[in-house]
């Protein structure tokens, strides 16, 4: 499997943008599509579930900052399986770029937006992980409009941080195709050196020490809170501290090879010192790994969200079930069972003045076998049925007041 790349002498870096074209080989249009495809569905599946379980929570009333967090930390994910693993795969089937002007600029600028959001999101959760087992806010009572300020922050920077990569980015004619490519001048290859070393130090190094460093530190020191018992608060917060520890653990993992490529590519290019192609692409399988692996670790591991989901499924059970048992219950008029066998409540009349009467003509006063009167309303009605004040109990409560 190999590319080709056309000779170009008045720029100081060439590289393809929106994945890597004009490879040649049977694997590469026709496994590769197939493994991003099953990634794909894997990953909106188990994301899409994890946000079913969240939302539910929400809408209970038991949401927390972490489950907010955890809510655009799989949003995220959604958004690379579901928006950037595909342009990947058809770039692959199709060996050209055919997506349009518009998505060449912005696919590789998208793509690393996310990446930073979900780096910068895990850091956040390690803040609200710290201050939840240290006992100093509590989860079932946070700000909302701190939560989305706190994301809508995350994402701008993202989105800022990565627009140098648009600048450069268009797409160019090669024979009788075209390529999404991107082409830095000389006279840019300064300033583009500079950011290629600060962009992957700010938004993947620094995120991730810290997320890794505060957990762990975290699953050393944890804590009970409060007067709760102490070996069920340890076990419970060292368990969710864990899971998240191991996500955060394989996000910097599977990562890694796709910021190593990228750098390398850049900083490795004017010594001609490239990377492999088979380590780009394997770089970028792995990165596409990483958000279906996600919700399968919360979805396994992390007690809330499966708790939410077997609420969840609880709730739609239950209302899938009245509302057969509402559909399927027979109309007794029309089919003629409310006389026979069938059990009737009538409402609490006087018995003594009333004279009511079943379709077969048995009178409920006489007649044991068709009158059905609970036990309960039973003795509540033979102790009134003979007077003829209907509130005999607010009388003697105002005789006693009276007397007093």
């Amino acid at each position: 499997m190999s590319y080709q790349i056309a000779a170009f002498q008045n720029v100081s870096f060439f590289d393809f943008a929106g994945g890597v074209q004009l490879l040649h080989g049977v694997n590469a249009r026709s496994v590769l599509p197939v493994i991003l495809i099953g990634i794909c569905w894997t990953g909106v599946i188990g994301n899409l579930l994890v946000l079913l379980s969240l939302i539910h929570d929400l809408r209970n009333g038991t949401a927390s900052e972490v489950k907010a967090l955890l809510a655009g930390l799989s949003s995220t994910d959604l958004l690379i399986t579901l928006l950037c693993a595909p342009v990947r795969a058809v770039t692959y089937y199709r060996q050209t770029w055919i997506l349009g002007s518009l998505l060449c600029q912005t696919a590789d600028w998208f793509q690393h937006s996310c990446l930073v959001a979900k780096t910068f999101t895990l850091a956040a959760t390690t803040g609200a992980r710290c201050t939840f087992v240290s006992g100093s806010s509590d989860s079932k009572y946070f700000s909302h409009m701190h939560i989305y300020g706190a994301l809508a922050f995350i994402w701008i920077a993202s989105l800022v941080s990565s627009t140098p990569l648009t600048i450069f980015t268009s797409l160019q004619p090669y024979h009788e195709v075209k390529l999404c490519v991107t082409e830095i001048p000389f006279c840019a290859s300064g300033f583009m050196d500079v950011f290629y070393k600060i962009y992957p130090t700010l938004t993947y190094l620094v995120p991730i020490l810290f997320t890794v460093v505060h957990y762990t530190k975290t699953l050393l020191d944890t804590k009970p809170k409060g007067d709760l018992d102490v070996t069920s608060v340890q076990t419970q917060d060292k368990g969710a501290t864990a899971v998240w520890l191991s996500v955060s653990v394989a996000n910097a993992l599977m990562l890694l090879p796709e910021w190593s490529s990228w750098t390398w590519a850049r900083l490795g290019y004017s010594n001609n010192y490239t990377p492999p192609v088979g380590f780009v692409i394997f770089s970028q399988v792995l990165m596409y790994s990483c958000s279906s692996l996600s919700p399968i670790i919360f979805l396994t591991a992390y007690e809330d969200v499966r708790h939410g989901l077997k609420s969840l499924w609880l709730f739609r059970t239950c209302r899938r079930s009245k509302r057969t048992s509402i559909s399927t219950r027979p109309n007794m008029e029309e089919n003629g069972a409310e006389g026979r066998g069938a059990i009737v409540i009538y409402p609490l009349v006087d018995l003594k003045h009333e004279s009511l009467e079943t379709p077969e003509g048995c009178d409920l006063r006489t007649d044991t076998a068709a009158r059905k009167i609970f036990p309960d309303l039973e003795h509540f009605w033979t102790e009134r049925v003979n007077t003829h004040d209907p509130l005999p109990w607010e009388s003697q409560e105002e005789k006693s007041y009276f007397k007093s």
